[in-house]
């Protein structure tokens, strides 16, 4: 199979390539190593369902006919293990995109049968932020290490100044110097996969109004709407830990694992 591809750029220049197809094979028997093996691997701390309320107001750029569809995602921005606590902080938000039928007031106005409308579509960001306790560790966590500082000093020895016996001397750690050993640990951080979501909820207009002109029974605007949400968020917090992985086999184990 050949693709051709040809250029103006003063004069037709023909370029030809060929794609040939390459054939692959699965290892039958790949390099694994057997045993009692020390490996770092995410590990599960806990699985949460949470349930987050939001009551929010959305004003619209221009007047609304009708709402015709939502569509919502969630987005995670923080989910963080507050360690040595079991306190779990999670911020996000609802992103909606909505599309509704805006009426065509000015260039077409309506009748007692008729409503012109344009379909448009307005997108926007609700925040939600909750703080939960987990109460139940499938794994638990490594607690953070806390970083360490000491101070240590020398003896030095210094003949003391005249109206001073001559056998005696001063004796003291020497201001001009300072010494210090510190350690520091590098914990590892737990975080959070999103599983699932489900929102239910309802909106509803607060401004709404008849049309200026003469309008079908029950027709009319609204520009603000208030919503009530129920947000269920399933969430798995994780920790990178090291753990002893066993395997056995018949077979002797790799040559590089030795």
């Amino acid at each position: 199979m050949s693709d051709t591809h040809k250029e103006h750029n003063g004069h037709d220049c023909l370029v030809t390539t060929k794609n040939c197809d390459c054939e692959s094979h699965s290892h039958q028997h790949p390099h694994v190593c057997i045993g009692k093996i020390v490996a770092k691997v995410p590990v599960v701390l806990a699985e949460l369902s949470l349930q987050i309320n939001v009551d929010a107001f959305i004003k619209f750029p221009e007047p609304v006919l009708e709402i015709k569809d939502i569509k919502k995602q969630i987005k995670l921005t923080q989910c963080r293990l507050l360690l040595p606590t079991n306190k779990l902080f999670v911020k996000g938000f609802v992103r909606k995109n909505i599309q509704y039928a805006s009426p065509s007031m000015e260039i077409e106005p309506s009748t007692e049968k008729t409503v012109a409308s344009d379909i448009h579509s307005f997108t926007a960001d609700i925040p939600f932020q909750c703080i939960t306790e987990i109460k139940h560790f499938l794994t638990p966590p490594v607690m953070p290490e806390t970083n360490d500082r000491c101070e240590f000093d020398f003896l030095i020895s210094k003949p003391l100044p005249s109206g001073h016996p001559e056998k005696d001397e001063f004796q003291s750690s020497d201001l001009s110097q300072f010494h210090q050993e510190s350690t520091q640990f590098y914990n590892e951080l737990p975080f959070c996969e999103l599983v699932s979501s489900r929102i239910i909820e309802w909106d509803e207009a607060i401004d709404r109004k008849p049309l200026p002109n003469c309008s079908p029974v029950g027709e009319g605007y609204f520009t603000k709407v208030e919503e009530k949400m129920v947000i269920d968020i399933c969430i798995k917090v994780l920790q990178k830990q090291q753990v002893r992985v066993t395997s056995t086999t018949n077979d002797d184990c790799c040559d590089h694992c030795d």
